[in-house]
C-alpha cells in the first residue's frame, strides 16, 4: 500500500484561482498536487499494471507514476523542471518506491524512441502550443494495444487536442471525477485515448 501525505494540500477551484493569481507567492505549477493528478491516480490504481511500461509526461509531484510503480509497472517519469523531478524522487522514496527512472525532458526536443503500454499526463493540455508535440509523442511512443490517459479539469484549451486525436482516428473516452476536500469540489475528466 502507498501513503498519500498531506492530503489537506489538495486545492479547491477557489484555492487554485488564488494560487495562480498571486505571482509573488506561487510555486512552479508542477510542485503542487492538483485535483487532476488525484483523479488520474485513481484511474491508474484501477488497472492491472504489473509488467507494463509506463511513461509519465509532466510528472510534477509524481503521484500517478508512483502508484503505477507500486502496482508493478516499469515507470519513466519526465518533467522539464529539475525541482519537480526531485520532488517525484522524494515522494517515491517516502512511499517505498525505488524503481522509477526520472528524466529531464522537453516535449519540443523529444528524443525518446522507447515504446510504452501506458502514457500518463495530468494537467498537460492547458497550453495549446504544446498539443502538436504531445501528439507526436503519443504516435512515436505508444506501444501497439496501449493507451494514453490524460486528466484535465475541463479547461477550454484542452479540447482541441482531444478533437484532433479523434479526427486522426483515435478513440477518445472519458470518466468524470469530482475531487476536493472543500467546496466547491473540482470536476476532472480522465480521457483515455487509443488508436483504432
Amino acid at each position: 500500500a502507498w501513503r498519500i501525505l498531506h492530503t489537506g494540500a489538495v486545492l479547491s477551484l477557489d484555492d487554485e484561482n488564488r494560487f495562480l493569481s498571486n505571482e509573488q507567492t506561487r510555486l512552479p505549477y508542477g510542485l503542487v498536487l492538483w485535483p487532476a493528478a488525484i483523479a488520474l491516480t485513481h484511474e491508474v490504481a484501477s488497472r492491472p499494471l504489473a509488467g507494463k511500461r509506463v511513461l509519465e509526461l509532466g510528472a510534477g509531484t509524481g503521484l500517478p507514476g508512483i502508484v503505477a510503480a507500486a502496482l508493478g509497472a516499469t515507470v519513466v517519469q519526465t518533467d522539464r523542471q529539475e525541482a519537480a523531478l526531485g520532488l517525484c524522487e522524494r515522494n517515491a522514496a517516502r512511499n517505498g518506491v525505488t524503481t522509477i527512472t526520472r528524466r529531464l525532458d522537453d516535449w519540443t526536443e523529444w528524443s525518446d524512441r522507447e515504446s510504452y503500454d501506458l502514457i500518463l499526463g495530468s494537467d498537460v493540455l492547458y497550453a495549446e502550443a504544446m498539443h502538436p508535440h504531445l501528439r507526436r509523442i503519443f504516435a512515436a511512443n505508444l506501444a501497439p494495444g496501449g493507451a494514453v490517459l490524460l486528466s484535465d479539469p475541463f479547461r477550454k484549451g484542452s479540447f482541441p487536442l482531444l478533437e484532433a486525436m479523434e479526427a486522426d482516428g483515435w478513440r477518445v473516452t472519458m470518466n468524470k471525477w469530482t475531487v476536493g476536500v472543500t467546496t466547491p469540489d473540482r470536476p476532472v475528466g480522465v480521457f483515455e485515448l487509443t488508436p483504432r
